[in-house]
């Protein structure tokens, strides 16, 4: 039997105002089905930061986890880069 990964996304803090808590906005693009355009999409996603070490317009990369509230299932992987 396999074990199944965790699923990595990477996105931009957009806010930290929370304790051990950021919102990570993660962009997507892909071409539309049937009008062959390349559309973009976002969402945002809580995740756990215990260190509070991220804050807003650094790049991060987030890591699936076990359900830590009712809206966080996510938790900080790690900082790619700080914003200035």
């Amino acid at each position: 039997m396999a074990i199944a990964s965790k699923m990595i996304k990477q996105g931009i803090v957009v806010s930290d105002k929370n304790d051990k808590t950021i919102v990570v906005k993660v962009e997507r693009q892909f071409i539309h089905p049937l009008y062959k355009k390349t559309v973009r999409r976002h969402k945002k996603f809580m995740a756990h930061d215990e260190l509070n070490d991220a804050h807003e317009g650094d790049t991060v990369q987030i890591m699936e986890y076990r359900p830590m509230s009712a809206r966080k299932r996510w938790i900080l992987h790690k900082v790619v880069d700080r914003s200035k």
